[in-house]
């Protein structure tokens, strides 16, 4: 369920001319910060980190434009949910340290449990089914599932795939949307990222891909001999992901730090650096 809360008067404009955007052009606009993200932070000495002085993420890379590898950064990688929480730890005084999983295993809570890393970032829906697992952050992200093929293949909608295959990421909302809405004669195939779809279509092992619009985006950009045919608004927002009930003060310091980026425009800046 959408929860919409206030902005302070300059954020409300930028909010207002990015959804105007959104009504001309195929990126969805910024959601609106949450009130609950108001907290102040706890001082980086009482979180509970897995590695002290160090903001340990976990991410399924890549995934563009949230997660991509990259060389020039610190990191080794950057993207849309990397350069958030990069400017979180940077605000609580930390060190940001991406490890790259599995995404089925993240969105399960798996690999937070088991204390590989302190959040979870990788475009992560928040779902009734996910917080039995997992802690959210406030909303930071509003997305739309979206449908991906060949430029020149005759398909113009979901219904067209009758009798063809579907890929989807394993694990997701995509593939949820996929599995109650597809033709019933339809193949759904999994796969465990968005690495193995984009070659899969490629390859023409799979007639269409349907995951989160910004990704099948990027990929329509980088080659027009693919298009989305459409779009699916699903009220889908992204949240970042902790263990469930084990990191409060962890959870409050990021939710004040997204709240303190709306605030001093950092936020703004990253969203039109991938999205504007």
């Amino acid at each position: 369920m959408l929860v919409k809360k206030t902005l302070t008067l300059a954020a409300s404009v930028a909010a207002l001319a990015l959804a105007f955007a959104g009504c001309t052009s195929s990126t969805p606009a910024a959601p609106a910060s949450s009130a609950s993200g108001s907290a102040s932070s706890a001082p980086a000495a009482d979180l509970k980190l897995v590695a002290a002085g160090t903001l340990t993420v976990c991410a399924d890379v890549p995934y563009p434009p949230f997660e991509v590898e990259d060389t020039s950064s610190p990191s080794g990688y950057s993207g849309f949910d990397v350069d958030v929480m990069n400017a979180v730890a940077t605000k609580l005084g930390l060190t940001l340290k991406v490890i790259d999983v599995d995404f089925d295993a993240l969105q399960s809570g798996t690999v937070l449990a088991a204390g590989q890393c302190d959040v979870g970032a990788s475009a992560m829906t928040i779902t009734d089914e996910r917080k039995k697992n997992l802690d959210f952050s406030d909303p930071y992200y509003d997305s739309l599932q979206s449908l991906l093929v060949k430029t020149d293949s005759g398909i113009t909608n979901l219904a067209g795939l009758a009798g063809k295959k579907i890929g989807v990421q394993k694990g997701t909302t995509g593939k949820s949307y996929a599995s109650k809405n597809a033709p019933s004669d339809a193949e759904i195939v999994d796969f465990p990222s968005d690495a193995e779809l984009w070659p899969a279509i490629q390859a023409k092992q799979i007639d269409a891909i349907l995951q989160d619009q910004p990704v099948n985006h990027t990929h329509e950009v980088a080659d027009p001999s693919y298009k989305i045919v459409e779009t699916y608004k699903t009220d889908e927002q992204y949240g970042f992901a902790l263990s469930k009930d084990k990191n409060p003060a962890l959870l409050a310091a990021i939710n004040a730090q997204l709240t303190a980026m709306r605030a001093d425009g950092t936020y703004d800046t990253l969203y039109q650096k991938y999205f504007g």
